[in-house]
């Protein structure tokens, strides 16, 4: 299973809509994940024509974007959360594993800062934003690659 991660899109405000690098990931993808600050729905409704799309809600996604704040559910047979901001690094990865002990992945944005780390049976995945890099050298996003419960993943740049 081929997994599209994304995050920090924030579409109109700072893009007008997804970079075109990402349209052939999001072509192959058989699911797509969105770590929030979206900002307006029309974004999940462009991602739901390429595949299939899990999102929570970031924290200046208005008030009608009506997303959960935290998602945890199994895609190809690997346990997954998602939330948009998992707070400081220091101490990250055991506020996730207590907040989610189901979890092999964590998916997660806010920052804008790619991140990937899995040690200890936890993935820690932050996609940086396609779209928004801010003190990112580039603009990023993420692919998992999930099956048989094995989970990999990668980041990239656009």
């Amino acid at each position: 299973m081929l997994v599209v991660v994304l995050a920090d899109t924030h579409i109109p405000r700072r893009a007008k809509g997804l970079p075109d690098g990402l349209t052939p990931h999001l072509e192959a993808a058989d699911l797509i994940l969105h770590a929030g600050d979206l900002l307006v729905e029309d974004v999940l409704y462009e991602l739901e024509s390429y595949a299939p799309v899990r999102a929570v809600k970031g924290n200046v996604d208005g008030w009608d974007v009506r997303l959960p704040e935290t998602l945890e559910f199994e895609a190809g047979g690997v346990g997954v959360a998602m939330i948009h901001d998992a707070g400081p690094k220091k101490g990250r990865r055991s506020r996730m594993a207590r907040r989610f002990p189901g979890a092999r992945a964590v998916v997660f944005g806010h920052s804008h800062i790619p991140w990937l780390e899995d040690e200890d049976g936890l993935l820690l995945l932050n996609p940086g934003s396609p779209t928004d890099r801010r003190r990112a050298p580039e603009h990023t996003f993420a692919l998992l690659r999930m099956d048989d419960g094995e989970v990999r993943a990668e980041i990239l740049a656009l």
